[in-house]
């Protein structure tokens, strides 16, 4: 039995826990943080640090003060952190800039400029991304992708990017300020688009890097995800209410763990992930790319694995958006029309508890009414960072609720659009089962209407909302032999419900997706018309 403190840096917040481990993964105790998302005019999505370093100080400091004995055996610390932002720091390990968050598409000039060109393929210079695809298995086709960032940093702040010593993701960053040691995992290292392919050792290549005009200084040194990278420091020991000298693990990206913390370690099992973005991932053991599709197989924490991706920017962030925008009058007053200040209706935990209920009295398809999930443009199967989201065929006989149901529908619908995408793939094959996780899975109404959406069955973990901190942690079981590998991860997993799908909604989810896919394609010229600078 090892206890293990695991940190789930998410892009709205810190979700800090304190695990047991022995036959099971068991949660003893969870903080979390929140921190703000700052979006900026012209695409632009950017964090401090120093917000995530308070964060992770606060939720630690209540973990230690409830939890004494538990914490002095502390075994180790790990993270799972968001993925693809670009975190520029000194050599104190401090914040140079504010972090470019994954969601920051304000690089489109410095993408054209570095990497356009005639000849061209989907956008590119054809012979740099040849070059990228030979050497790295991969391309930053997308305005979002670190390497512009790091441009984009350059070229607009360049007294900040002078004084930059590393380029880090959100976990290293703050893997440094705990160690002072600059690394990132191999996953992380991957995700800059950087990683050289088929070599002994990890390492960054040189020739692309070259090409793209990135100084080879700036990066890190790369780690297994499972990998000690360094102990506790005793000034940041005394900041977070913890001993000096724990150690601390390298962890994984969010797109790596999730899916260990899921249990769907194994090649051609698939989880979806609803968060404040959403995916779905199924596990390969071939390397391959769509460009066509914006979707690849991606290194994870298991080595001899790949996770065959698809992102979706605003899964769960469209139903806070609902909730704040559309329902505010609605999720102010319990059924019951107590208050919400009056105290909590027993029978509806949450407001989302209360939004689910409302969303099950409509009917399967909404009365036709579609949601398009993309408020923050959309990256996969296809991308586009002037694409919004929309409400589309809403009629007299149309209501909130209808319109509530179909906000989950349509992120359901994008899933269903993934997983077909996934299917085209001869080297992926989804499971007829899948793993369903993050805080959308803690609605079973929004879980019956995924199993009916992708006619698939669907299973609940225990703690949905914390996969990715249970994943972090199992790589701490891991380093110190608990389990063997990440493979074995399953073994550590309750499913704690499942969902089968209503072959009744077939018909009408069939209608519903056939129309969803033609939404974008209609309406692609709209779109630039009132989004284009």
């Amino acid at each position: 039995m090892i206890n293990v403190l695991a940190y789930d840096l998410g892009t709205t917040g810190v979700k800090t826990c304190l695990f047991s481990i022995g036959d099971r993964v068991k949660r003893i105790d969870s903080v979390s943080a929140n921190y703000k998302l700052h979006i900026m005019p012209g695409g632009g999505a950017e964090q401090d640090p120093e917000d995530w370093w308070d964060a992770i100080v606060s939720t630690t400091r209540k973990i230690a003060e409830r939890n004494p004995e538990e914490v002095e055996l502390l075994s180790g610390i790990s993270f799972c952190a968001q993925m693809q932002s670009l975190v520029l720091v000194d050599e104190d390990a401090r914040p140079v800039h504010r972090s470019l968050n994954y969601m920051d598409q304000r690089a489109r000039a410095q993408m054209n400029k570095v990497i356009g060109g005639f000849p061209t393929f989907a956008g590119l210079n054809l012979f740099k991304a040849a070059t990228c695809l030979r050497r790295t298995g991969v391309v930053p086709a997308s305005v979002k992708d670190p390497v512009w960032k790091y441009h984009w940093v350059r070229e607009n702040d360049p007294e900040a990017f002078s004084r930059a010593h590393k380029w880090l993701d959100v976990k290293e960053s703050m893997i440094a300020r705990m160690t002072g040691e600059f690394v990132m995992s191999r996953d992380s290292a991957f995700a800059t688009m950087l990683l050289a392919k088929d070599t002994d050792k990890p390492a960054f290549d040189e020739v692309v890097m070259k090409k793209l005009g990135i100084n080879a200084d700036h990066m890190p040194t790369i780690v297994r995800s499972g990998d000690i990278v360094g102990k506790l420091r005793k000034e940041q020991a005394a900041e977070l209410g913890l001993k000096a000298k724990i150690p601390v693990y390298a962890g994984g990206g969010d797109a790596s763990l999730i899916g260990v913390g899921a249990g769907a370690v194994g090649v051609g099992e698939t989880h979806v992930y609803m968060g404040t973005s959403g995916w779905v991932s199924t596990v390969t053991d071939k390397y391959t790319v769509d460009l066509t599709s914006m979707m690849a197989a991606i290194v994870g924490a298991d080595p001899k694995t790949f996770n065959y991706f698809a992102e979706l920017e605003t899964a769960g962030k469209c139903l806070e958006w609902v909730r704040d925008h559309l329902a505010l009058d609605e999720i102010n007053v319990f059924l019951d029309q107590r208050h919400v200040a009056q105290g909590t209706n027993s029978a509806h935990a949450s407001l989302y508890d209360y939004l689910s209920n409302v969303i099950a009295k409509a009917e399967p398809g909404s009365g036709g009414v579609l949601f398009a999930p993309w408020l923050h443009g959309n990256r996969s199967p296809f991308e586009d960072p002037l694409v919004r989201a929309a409400f589309f065929n809403i009629s007299l006989e149309s209501g909130k609720t209808e319109m509530l149901r179909a906000v989950v529908e349509g992120v359901c619908l994008h899933m269903r659009w993934f997983v077909e995408a996934h299917e085209r793939n001869r080297h992926v094959t989804p499971s007829q089962r899948v793993r369903f996780v993050g805080g959308g899975a803690l609605s079973d109404t929004t879980a019956q209407i995924l199993a009916d959406v992708l006619q698939r069955g669907v299973d609940v973990v225990d703690t949905p909302q914390d996969v990715g901190a249970v994943g972090a942690a199992i790589l701490v079981a891991t380093g110190m032999g608990l389990i063997e590998s990440v493979e074995d991860a399953d073994e550590l997993i309750t499913v704690e419900k499942s969902f089968e799908p209503n072959p009744d909604n077939k018909a009408v989810y069939d209608r519903q997706f056939h129309a969803f896919k033609g939404l974008y394609k209609a309406n692609r010229k709209i779109y630039r018309i009132l989004n284009s600078n």
